[in-house]
């Protein structure tokens, strides 16, 4: 498994500040990566004012990332000195680690994102050989739950991917992994057996505690050494859902409701919002988009009252 610095340091933003209280408002990292805008946004948000993350390419910061990866380097020799395990080691050590009958090459996790129970949405990522497989992620929008029940929303997104791989006459993965805690895991299992999909490996991950509970299993959660590769491949995936659910939920979100307001603006309707929506893809690049490109997209009239709306309207 080869080291990805962009998807490192991605993952790594991630485990450190998305389940914490303190979100700094400047973050310094030595490699971009390709979703740390989507990041900013969520942990702007998070945070309740704007939170920036940087890659200084000279200076006195530059210099200061050096100094910070040398010591890191110094410091991860003392602790470990060894190798990072291959892709087929972590699979095999999952397995030991998990009691699973075979070492899973292909984990599939999923997350519940929503507000007191509105706008509900899922997502589902995949580890695959050694790293995540961004062009198999899948987005769910909950269509049969009512009200803040997350059981039931594990329970209908599992429903709904499996039956479809059934139908498609596609393989399970090696593990399914739920973001959540017994009452997710259960869920999860009861939408496979309702399935006819028994013999499943299963597990779920519960948030702070970092406990594993593989069904079947459940009288002996795992908890593992907080430096052992097999949690950090568990909280990479898990962290992964969790941040392409929310990234998805505040999108709709962020969305519904400029377009409720945008709705009401004089010579501003639905094709002209939606035409705004598939050119730049969320409501933060419409608000941020120049004048010329509003109005390439929309017309000079209408991007005229856009911006006077912005203007007016607060970045909530």
């Amino acid at each position: 498994m080869e080291f990805d610095p962009p998807e490192f340091f991605s993952s790594l933003l991630k485990q450190v500040y998305l389940d914490q209280p303190y979100v700094p408002g400047l973050i310094h990292v030595p490699v971009d990566f390709e979703d740390r805008q989507e990041l900013e946004e969520v942990l702007s948000e998070k945070r309740g004012r704007k939170t920036e993350i940087h890659t200084p390419q000279r200076g006195q910061k530059k210099a200061m990332l050096a100094l910070v990866e040398t010591n890191a380097r110094h410091s991860f020799d003392q602790r470990f000195r060894v190798l990072r395990p291959s892709s087929k080691a972590i699979q095999e050590a999952l397995r030991e680690a998990l009691n699973l009958p075979d070492a899973p090459r292909r984990i599939e996790c999923f997350d519940i994102s929503h507000i007191q129970g509105t706008d509900k949405v899922a997502s589902m990522v995949v580890w695959e050989s050694g790293r995540m497989k961004k062009a198999d992620y899948r987005k769910f929008i909950i269509k049969t739950v009512e009200g803040n029940d997350d059981f039931a929303s594990i329970h209908e997104v599992v429903t709904r991917r499996y039956a479809r791989l059934r139908e498609e006459n596609r393989p399970m993965p090696g593990l399914v992994l739920i973001d959540g805690g017994l009452g997710q895991l259960h869920a999860a299992a009861d939408a496979l057996e309702a399935l006819g999909i028994l013999n499943q490996p299963l597990a779920s991950v519960a948030k702070r505690e970092e406990i594993i509970y593989v069904y079947g299993q459940e009288g002996d959660p795992v908890q593992l050494d907080r430096f052992s590769p097999v949690l950090h491949l568990v909280q990479t995936v898990r962290d992964e859902a969790h941040r392409f659910a929310v990234t998805f939920h505040r999108t709709r979100r962020g969305a519904a409701r400029l377009t409720t307001e945008l709705l009401q603006i004089d010579g501003v309707g639905e094709k002209t919002v939606s035409k705004l929506l598939r050119e730049f893809g969320s409501t933060e690049r419409i608000r941020a988009a120049a004048d010329e490109d509003l109005a390439r997209v929309a017309g000079k009239a209408a991007a005229k009252r856009l911006r006077e709306f912005f203007e007016k309207t607060p970045v909530l």
